[in-house]
């Protein structure tokens, strides 16, 4: 019983809702949680938990297809136009890749709140890899607000402006994601800790 509440406190601290508010009258102060042995110990802080492989596959899967699909939408769109009997007309495919990069951004938007419950919480409280983690997010909620822009945005000159915004950040997202997957960890934040009380 020792053992489960010590793992469920280190689990309310680590996630920063681990303090209870005490009042003494003017000098109200957050109050530490005890430890079931009454003894101080010092923990590292954690890293967001290791996603099962079914899961891994689903993220990398969905983010490649998502990927994928939009450079197959710009190559035929901008370099397959064929010359018809009234003006260039688009590559018989180029409807189908943005189909499928609609389906597949879809579920990109499922995998965006997988990971917004499971592995970010846990890695900004551990303070790791928060730079690159905020330039991936910030490319992730980019590319759903212009997305949902492009088939809103009635003015012409503006979507095509969104468009090419969308296209040029979704093209290098690759980039971010491997920054954030093989980013080094800064040394204050990987020894950081925490103590409990």
């Amino acid at each position: 019983m020792r053992s489960l509440l010590s793992n469920i406190e280190i689990m309310r601290l680590r996630l920063g809702i681990g303090f209870n508010t005490r009042s003494r009258g003017d000098d109200a102060r957050p109050a530490p949680v005890c430890h079931p042995m009454n003894r101080e110990r010092t923990i590292s802080l954690a890293r967001p938990p290791k996603l099962s492989r079914s899961r891994r596959i689903a993220v990398y899967g969905i983010g490649f297809a998502v990927w994928f699909s939009g450079a197959v939408w710009v190559l035929l769109h901008y370099f397959y136009m064929r010359e018809g009997p009234f003006g260039p007309t688009p590559h018989p495919m180029e409807f189908w890749s943005l189909v499928s990069h609609g389906a597949a951004a879809f579920a990109s938007l499922w995998l965006f709140g997988l990971l917004w419950g499971i592995h970010v919480p846990i890695g900004w409280h551990g303070a790791r890899r928060r730079w690159s983690g905020s330039a991936m997010f910030a490319v992730t909620a980019w590319l759903i607000l212009s997305g949902y822009m492009l088939y809103y945005v009635g003015s012409e000159e503006w979507m095509s402006a969104v468009a090419v915004l969308h296209w040029s950040i979704g093209l290098a997202a690759p980039a971010s994601f491997l920054l954030h997957r093989f980013a080094r960890e800064r040394r204050r934040s990987v020894a950081q800790h925490l103590r409990v009380w």
